[in-house]
């Protein structure tokens, strides 16, 4: 048996994306999230994952903050708990 017998590639953020933590949920497809850059931020669901999708708070999610308003990012990936889980173990997710 390997030591990667349980691990899985898992998507990794893009040179515009960050890792974050949803802490509150705010209604009207929005919610409130603790990026890895230590920036709270606004975030926005996407209309594609609205309804696809469900977002609750302590989710770990990718985000791309906007270029025009850094306070402000959108959704762009929602892990599962074991991938979120993974992620905490390597380090990439500081709580």
């Amino acid at each position: 048996m390997s030591d990667n017998e349980g691990r899985k590639d898992l998507r990794m953020p893009d040179d515009s994306e960050v890792f974050a933590v949803v802490t509150n949920m705010l209604g009207a497809n929005r919610v409130k999230v603790r990026c890895m850059d230590s920036v709270e931020r606004t975030a926005r669901i996407p209309g594609k994952m609205q309804k696809r999708i469900w977002i609750r708070e302590d989710d770990v999610v990718l985000v791309e903050p906007w270029d025009w308003q850094d306070e402000k990012a959108d959704i762009t990936w929602r892990y599962e708990k074991q991938d979120a889980d993974q992620l905490r173990e390597e380090g990439h997710i500081k709580e």
